[in-house]
């Protein structure tokens, strides 16, 4: 399992460079803009633990349904062995009865030789001669020492076959024995794995609970951060909404608004219809217009817009508290800050400003009068 990941990971790896590499084609010659995996800010990077969570997740739950289809199919296993089970106890059960009425008869039959024995013996003590003579004639003697013969003989040959009978009882009975015993250990042992997939099955259940947990915990982060990070704009929020066909709020690129927000990554490495893609847009704008002696540069990956400043120092971009037509107007207020297009100052000293995505809901506004305390300005 954990190569899988390891190879997934790498995979991945090469598709989010990939997807940049094309972005900063598209931008330059309008071909298709590449996909985003990745987000830079806090709030996407929960969403990508909550992504990651979810595949883990749902590979427990596969998981999961093959453990209970495995229990499911060890139960049905166990049900028929029993049933056999049960069925063998019951022929056993049926050829003990059938060996004990076998030694009934055996016994009765021994009861009924001993007394005819008996009989004889006592019968036995005349002579031959007194026999003779209290018999009418020679051949009623001849008769009953037939008729005496006959009758043991008879019982004799009774008891051997209900002794034969018994014995072929018995080697059954100790083959069913056999049997009976081979479907107890069997149902045991399937028993056992049935406990053991039920604890595997137990156990991929609490890491669901543990992940489905982990997943609604980072969603109430995300709430959470979107609401403290609109609390922060909101001296910034103004009118306007996102454009629509070719043309969008602030001259923004129709590729870049006119799709989800987030769901590509410009030519320097932030994320549409976000503050920051906006306004790196804005400075590559007014370089290819003159009016700015720098280029954006490219800072995807550390982006975030209450970086802007240190940033632009790090690259000796001028940054002061005064605000200029075309400089960058940075709030480094909330979890992530806002970055703002200056379109005009007023004699007063405010500044009005251009934006995208001050409610984080990816929309273009503008906004008249902004005071510039607390603000930092960059200028290109």
């Amino acid at each position: 399992m954990q190569k899988q990941i390891v190879q997934t990971s790498t995979i991945v790896s090469k598709l989010r460079l990939l997807a940049l590499t094309v972005a900063l084609a598209g931008l330059i010659s309008g071909a298709a803009i590449a996909h985003a995996d990745q987000y830079d800010d806090q709030i996407n990077a929960l969403r990508d633990q909550n992504n990651s969570a979810q595949g883990v997740l749902n590979g427990l739950q596969s998981q999961a349904g093959s453990y209970q289809e495995t229990i499911n199919q060890l139960q049905s296993q166990i049900n028929a062995v029993q049933a056999a089970l049960n069925a063998g106890i019951a022929q056993q059960d049926a050829l003990q009865q059938q060996i004990a009425d076998a030694q009934a008869k055996i016994d009765q039959s021994r009861k009924y030789l001993g007394e005819d024995i008996k009989a004889m013996y006592v019968d036995g003590q005349l002579s031959t001669i007194e026999e003779l003579a209290t018999s009418k004639n020679l051949s009623d003697y001849v008769d009953k020492e037939e008729y005496r013969t006959s009758v043991q003989n008879k019982i004799d040959s009774m008891i051997k076959q209900i002794a034969a009978a018994q014995a072929t009882l018995k080697q059954q009975k100790a083959a069913l024995d056999v049997l009976v015993e081979a479907q107890r250990q069997q149902n045991a042992q399937l028993a056992s794995a049935r406990a053991e997939q039920s604890k595997l099955l137990s156990y991929n259940e609490s890491e669901q609970a543990g992940y489905n947990s982990q997943i609604a915990a980072n969603s109430s982060k995300i709430s959470e951060l979107r609401r403290a990070q609109i609390a922060a704009n909101a001296r910034f929020a103004g009118t306007g909404a996102p454009g629509s066909g070719a043309t969008c709020g602030g001259g923004y690129p129709s590729m870049y608004c006119n799709i989800p927000q987030d769901s590509v990554i410009d030519a320097w490495g932030m994320y549409n219809r976000e503050c920051v893609s906006y306004t790196a847009f804005k400075v590559h704008q007014d370089y290819l217009a003159g009016r700015n002696s720098r280029d954006m540069p490219y800072w995807g990956g550390s982006g975030n817009a209450n970086q802007w400043d240190e940033n632009a120092r790090n690259a000796g971009i001028p940054v002061d508290g005064t605000p200029t037509p075309g400089a960058i107007a940075v709030s480094n207020r909330g979890f992530y800050g806002h970055v703002m297009y200056v379109e005009s100052v007023n004699g007063d000293g405010t500044f009005n400003l251009s934006q995208y995505n001050a409610s984080l809901d990816g929309r273009y506004s503008t906004r008249n009068n902004v005071s510039a305390d607390g603000l930092v300005f960059l200028h290109f």
